[in-house]
C-alpha cells in the first residue's frame, strides 16, 4: 500500500478578508484537516501563505478557502500556485504570521 502523496501549495485570497478573523479560521481549519503552514494579511489587502499535506486534505482546504473563510469574509477570489510534492513537511504546525 502506497503512502498518500504530500504536496505544499501556496495560496493568496482575495476580497474582504482582512479584520474579520481570517487568519484565525483559516488555521483551525488547517489544524482541523491536518495540514501544516502559515497564513498571513498582506499590504495589499490580501490573505496570503502555504499549506503542506496530504492531497486529499489540501484539496477540502482550497475548496474551502475558495467557498467559505470566515462567516463575515466576503471571497472574491482564490488563487493556488507553486503545486509541487514534498517528500517531508516543511513546517510543524499551521501558524498565524503577523506582518
Amino acid at each position: 500500500m502506497s503512502t498518500e502523496e504530500m504536496i505544499s501549495v501556496d495560496y493568496e485570497i482575495f476580497g474582504r478578508v482582512q479584520g474579520v478573523f481570517f487568519r484565525k479560521y483559516t488555521q483551525a481549519e488547517g489544524k482541523k484537516l491536518g495540514l501544516v503552514g502559515w497564513v498571513q494579511n498582506t499590504e495589499a489587502g490580501t490573505v496570503q501563505g502555504q499549506f503542506q499535506g496530504p492531497s486529499n486534505k489540501v484539496r477540502q482546504m482550497q475548496d474551502w478557502l475558495k467557498s467559505t473563510g470566515s462567516p463575515k469574509s466576503q471571497i472574491i477570489k482564490a488563487e493556488f500556485k507553486n503545486e509541487k510534492n514534498v517528500k517531508s513537511l516543511d513546517h510543524s504546525t499551521f501558524k498565524i504570521v503577523r506582518s
